[in-house]
């Protein structure tokens, strides 16, 4: 499969006016995908061997997931196949210490469960895409990743403020709204199905919330 052939990219311009999230708008039929303390329904997948400290945990009250991800590279996916719907993921970068600490992370929608096919929309600050607000895929038979970049500035909020994002899976068809703004749609998914999920990659990040609503 060759993948100039198979990708349809259309980069949106900022909107120059917030839009409200898909949740603020209908508050209505989202389920809560927060893990419990075992995390059940969840399960890590490796992208570098599984780091062999705690990765992923619950805060105490229950109400936030705590991703450290400093010398890790892997997923937290949620074991439940979903199709069309809607991910809702807020979430901060703890500020890191050092000259250069790392800020990375990803949220996958369409996934795998083995993590050999997927989509990310990426967590990052840094200099270079893919940064917050950029897309990008590894396909079946594919040995890299295809971006969809939309080359612009990032949207995330300074380092330690709260990001939402947004992904909207319908049929083909996979947008990333975050803080406001749909920064980027893809038109090529080829497959219907998969797992949603985190990414740990070198940073600590905390999420607040974990929503997801069907859609037809």
């Amino acid at each position: 499969m060759k993948t100039a052939s198979v990708l349809a990219f259309a980069a949106l311009a900022l909107l120059a006016q917030d839009e409200k999230s898909a949740l603020e708008k209908d508050p209505q039929g989202w389920e809560d995908l927060m893990p419990g303390k075992t995390l059940k329904g969840w399960r890590r997948v490796p992208i570098d061997p599984l780091a062999a400290k705690t990765v992923w945990s619950v805060s105490e009250d229950g109400k936030t997931l705590l991703i450290d991800g400093v010398h890790a590279k892997e997923m937290l996916l949620e074991e439940t196949e979903r199709g069309n719907g809607v991910f809702h993921v807020e979430w901060r970068f703890r500020k890191g210490e050092g000259p250069k600490p790392l800020y990375n992370g990803g949220v996958y929608v369409r996934t795998a469960l083995d993590g050999k096919v997927w989509v990310q929309a990426q967590v990052a600050e840094q200099e270079k895409h893919p940064v917050c607000g950029d897309l990008f895929a590894l396909m079946p038979g594919a040995d890299k990743p295809a971006p969809f970049l939309q080359k612009s500035p990032s949207r995330a909020k300074p380092i330690g403020e709260w990001n939402t994002y947004e992904v909207t899976c319908k049929g083909k068809s996979i947008s990333l709204w975050v803080n406001g703004a749909t920064t980027v749609t893809w038109d090529g998914c080829e497959w219907p199905k998969g797992h949603l999920g985190l990414q740990a990659e070198f940073a600590f990040v905390e999420v607040r919330s974990l929503k997801y609503k069907p859609l037809p």
